[in-house]
């Protein structure tokens, strides 16, 4: 039997896509979160047709911990297709809760958890007379079953369904139906509650629920860009759906009606990167939404972009690969792709968010940095990141922001020139400036993506040429005082540390204090942009061992530290996590221990 566990535990639901499941479970996790419990839901979907299995895992961790628990403690087990499985995956001590209205394979049984049958279906069909609300239902009826099983605060819940039904009675009235028929069977029926209960407490007060792609999108609206185009892709889609639904709550003018923003739906990717260029070109803020296949298509105008040196911003939402791969599964596996993108000698500025919180933060860095540097700027989100419902600090935006349009001459400063050469670097930083159409005539330049000069006249003379892209390898040294430094948690004493990036963070920072009460402390360095500035320079010297951690089978991370930063191979080690599912902290701890054991026989 497990011993009693407040407010940490894992429960994960196993059901079909298309039957109205995202709303019973989003309802058990905001009952959490409203009950102050730290909680995370992970998704885990289909990418092609209604019917196939589909599972979503809700961790409550009064700890705070957001990374995937690697184990599930309640499995709710509604597909029998997938029933197998998710009997084999019950962690020892666990329980799992089935539809008992039709019998169960004998041979479907483990010793040592508890299996508990609930009439889910028998029950819908005596109080639902409409075979669509009974489908429906079941899944809210399960919600209530866990309500009674886990002790959730019953007001909680009937105040989200209030909330979420206030202005379609009927619909509010057949969920808190299935609610109390659920909460009051399983209390008449079962042993309630089990050893992994809730309590209210107080420590999401400050927090809200939110995603990586309406956070980013959010995130460009208050960064003031005014124009998207892009064409859908999984899993970035939802990301220009938030920047849309927000520009039509803030960018339509309020006499005429007009929108102050233009969202366009390209034909194809690399139609809705050339639109982006356009558009920056021009002197808006732009950016375009998309996911590994999408920069693929990109790459010839991000490399345009990089030698003309027009500012643009892409998310990419990065999934599975390669191809087509696993459009609805979460990898890091376009580092490399993104950091060279384009044929010729090319470096993009890179970021990485480590949650919805900070790609709200990251747009607007990389707005700026994009118009700063006069660059293609890559914000390397993902699935996990991007899609998944996160527990996140309430986002704060200051009043004085002020754009940061780097080196524009306007008007009366071109107007001041004896003549203006587009790519003629005047301080000495490698930042040439540059003027917007329409200006003044004397500010107007030939944008080309041929060979040019610094003045910005077309050549193919050797020299004239090289100068140009020998200030561009230049202008990439002066990106690392710019981009975002590395989070660092660090302490003298340790030898051995970890670097990693992204969405891996929560996972680390668990392993990381897991290990810390086994006696092993490491040191931890998380890269937020690229290229690489003195700090990473100085962790990697610092260490004796090093471990690299990240989401790709061909530790791309690691082969930029080694490409770009003065280090031996050798002494990165590789934490590689490339199935699909999200990182867990036990992954990061047995890989390290195992390593360090044997370091310990040899």
């Amino acid at each position: 039997m497990n011993k009693p566990s407040v407010n940490e535990f894992t429960i994960k639901i196993a059901n079909v896509n298309g039957t109205g499941s995202a709303s019973a479970n989003g309802l058990i996790m905001k009952t959490l979160f409203r009950m102050g419990i730290p909680v995370v839901g992970k998704n885990y979907f289909p990418s092609n047709i209604q019917g196939l299995p589909t599972w979503y895992e809700i961790r409550a961790s009064e700890k705070g911990h957001l990374a995937r628990s690697g184990r599930v403690d309640v499995m709710v087990a509604m597909n029998a297709e997938t029933y197998k499985h998710d009997l084999e995956e019950v962690a020892s001590g666990g329980y799992l809760i089935y539809d008992s209205t039709w019998p169960r394979h004998s041979l479907l049984q483990r010793d040592d958890i508890t299996i508990i049958g609930v009439p889910l279906s028998k029950m819908c069909n005596e109080n639902f007379p409409n075979a669509r609300a009974r489908i429906l239902m079941k899944n809210v009826v399960y919600a209530g079953v866990l309500a009674a099983l886990l002790d959730f605060d019953l007001e909680v819940i009937t105040t989200l369904l209030n909330e979420t039904f206030a202005k379609k009675a009927n619909l509010l009235d057949g969920n808190q139906l299935a609610i109390r028929m659920g909460y009051d069977w399983a209390k008449a029926n079962l042993d309630s509650p089990l050893p992994f209960t809730a309590r209210t407490t107080d420590k999401t007060s400050d927090k809200v629920i939110m995603d990586g792609n309406t956070a980013a999108g959010l995130g460009a609206v208050y960064a003031g860009a005014t124009v998207g185009a892009w064409y859908p892709i999984t899993p970035s889609t939802s990301l220009m759906d938030a920047f849309k639904r927000f520009c039509e709550m803030t960018r339509v003018d309020p006499e005429t009606g007009e929108n102050n923003f233009a969202i366009i739906q390209a034909e194809d990717e690399l139609a809705a990167m050339g639109m982006v260029l356009g558009a920056g070109w021009a002197g808006a803020r732009a950016f375009t939404p998309t996911s590994g296949p999408g920069v693929s298509l990109m790459s010839e105008f991000l490399g345009y972009g990089y030698f003309t040196e027009i500012p643009a911003v892409l998310f990419n939402v990065q999934r599975c690969g390669p191809s087509t791969g696993m459009p609805t599964r979460t990898q890091q596996s376009d580092i490399s792709s993104c950091a060279y993108a384009s044929h010729g000698d090319t470096r993009h500025v890179l970021l990485f968010p480590a949650n919805p919180e900070e790609c709200f933060y990251t747009a607007a860095e990389a707005f700026d940095l994009a118009e700063r540097l006069q660059t293609p700027v890559l914000v390397l989100s993902d699935l996990d990141i991007g899609m998944n419902d996160w527990l996140t600090s309430e986002l704060q935006w200051s009043d004085t922001y002020q754009p940061d349009r780097g080196k524009v001459l306007r008007a009366a400063e071109v107007e001041k020139l004896e003549i203006f050469h587009r790519y003629f670097d005047a301080d000495g930083d490698a930042i040439a400036s540059r003027t917007l159409p329409g200006d003044h005539p004397k500010g107007a330049y030939f944008t080309r993506g041929s060979g040019h000069n610094m003045y910005g006249a077309y050549t193919e003379n050797a020299g004239e040429y090289q100068e140009v892209v020998d200030r561009l390898r230049a202008k990439w040294e002066t990106a690392k005082q710019y981009v975002p430094k590395p989070v660092v948690q660090y302490s003298e004493k340790n030898n051995i540390g970890i670097i990693s990036v992204g969405s891996c963070d929560e996972a680390v920072k668990e392993a990381i204090e897991t290990l810390a009460e086994q006696g092993v402390g490491v040191n931890y360095l998380r890269v937020k942009a690229f290229p690489f500035n003195d700090d990473v320079q100085k962790f990697l010297d610092d260490h004796d061992k090093l471990y690299v951690v990240e989401q790709n089978r061909d530790a791309q991370l690691k082969s930029l530290l080694c490409l770009e930063c003065s280090v031996a191979d050798e002494k990165l080690g590789e934490i590689l996590h490339y199935n699909g599912l999200p990182m867990t902290a036990g992954f990061v701890i047995d890989a390290v221990s195992a390593d360090m054991a044997k370091g310990v026989a040899a």
